[in-house]
Order: structure tokens, then sequence, then C-alpha cells
């Protein structure tokens, strides 16, 4: 029976050979790898996927699409929302000290499963994703430019980032209107230690008003908190690189 795609789930299946034959040379998975693939859908990714792998395991949250998916021999299938899943624990499952993630992330909710990973960013080896080109260039962008905020510093802080593939709204059933990209995220070897929590309304009250200087936002915030260090604040947030971010946390965070 065909699978009528369900738009509460944001469904949007991936129909060109050519494009998917691209998106599995760029994970370049190798037989035996721990792999999870976050949405498998109608497995149009997943099969030569698991055709290199061996074995896959994946995430998915339509009930029908899960059965169908049970009924493959090679296949380990986690009915779930992806953001209930904790990675920590599937990779103890599946004996692995890193796993590698993949997905054709919902986009309705693409960044909440960004920032639900980013908890688990110690078992994972690096991340592929299908997002909305518009999420990626906000991810990888850099100071100074119209896409650089909150989620920018956020990512950054913790993975090495990289637009890999343009993926037009035609490749899929039915076709999004928007255009979609792979980003290819590697967590970052030494990364600053800090509270994700303290970093996250750090940036956040930093890019409340993106239009106005610092002093106004992230100024007075310094102030309430008894900062007595230097930051200068006579600044845009989008001026700010993500390493200044970092150090302010971290100084914060000493205190």
């Amino acid at each position: 029976m065909k699978h009528i795609p369900r738009k509460r789930f944001g469904q949007h299946f991936l129909s060109d050979h050519g494009i998917i034959d691209a998106i599995v040379d760029a994970i370049a998975p190798q037989p035996g790898e721990p792999m999870v693939e976050i949405g498998p859908g109608l497995a149009a990714l997943t099969q030569p996927l698991v055709e290199r792998l061996g074995r896959l395991t994946v995430i998915e949250l339509d009930r029908d699409l899960a059965l169908r998916l049970r009924l493959h021999g090679q296949l380990d299938v986690i009915e779930s929302d992806v953001l209930k899943v904790d990675f920590a624990q599937v990779a103890q499952a599946l004996g692995a000290p890193k796993i590698r993630v993949v997905g054709n992330l919902p986009y309705n909710i693409s960044t909440p499963i960004l920032f639900h990973l980013l908890k688990f960013v110690d078992v994972i080896a690096d991340q592929h994703f299908m997002l909305q080109k518009e999420v990626i260039d906000r991810m990888v962008a850099s100071p100074s430019t119209g896409d650089y905020g909150r989620l920018s510093v956020m990512l950054q802080w913790r993975y090495a980032m990289e637009n890999v593939l343009f993926v037009p709204p035609e490749s899929f059933d039915p076709p999004p209107r928007v255009d979609s990209a792979i980003v290819r995220m590697v967590p970052r070897d030494q990364p600053v230690a800090l509270a994700p929590k303290l970093l996250e309304e750090l940036v956040q009250v930093a890019f409340s008003q993106r239009r106005k200087l610092l002093r106004h936002t992230l100024g007075r915030w310094l102030e309430a908190r008894g900062f007595a260090g230097e930051f200068n604040v006579q600044r845009r947030a989008e001026e700010v690189p993500v390493a200044e971010y970092l150090a302010l946390a971290a100084s914060l965070q000493a205190v």
C-alpha cells in the first residue's frame, strides 16, 4: 500500500536517485560501522546505507512506516520521537564508544533535534543531515553576516561544520517549498568546557535585539551578574566571533 506523506510529521520523501547516491557518497559508510538514521521514511537513503554497512539502527515516529521497516532483516527499529531518544543508551546498546548519525530531519523541528543531539555530542563520531538550506546557512555562518546568530554560536562551539551538497525541491515527493542541503557536523576534539545553559542564555540575550549595540542587551545582563572583566559592548551581536562568546562564557563560569 502506498504511504501518504503526513504533514504533521513534516514528511517529504527523497526520490532522486542521483541525489541519494551523492548523499551516500558524502556520508561514506563503511562495513560494520555503528550508524543511526533519524526518520528513514520509505528507506530511500536507508537501503543504500545498509547495503554498505551490513546493519543499521533507525528511529521512526510514524507507526505505519516503523511497521514496514521492521520487515527489513538488517534494520533495528526504534519507534519513538527522536527528541525522547537517549543516544548514549543507543551507543551502549550498539557496543560502540561513538556512533555516526544521519537523517533527513523534519524541517518543522530541525532546530530542537540539533539542540537535543548537542547533549550527546560525546558519543557521536559525526553527523550528516538534510535540512532546510536556510537553516544550514545559519549553522555555518561567519560573523558580520545576516545569517550569523544564536544557532551559529551554539553549534560552532561543539562542531566543525560544512555545507556539502545542495538538494533542490524536485528531489522529493512531495516537493517542499524550500531548498534543502546536506550538512556535515564533526564534533571538535577539544571544545571550550562550558555549561551549555550559560552559553545559551548569554547568546540568547546578545541576539535578542540584533540591530542594537550590545550595551543595551548583553551589557546590562553582564552588569546584573556583576561582571568585572573586559568585553567590548560597543558592537552588535553579529560582529562578535564565536571564540569571544566562548571566552566570555568561560570567564563568567570561573567566577
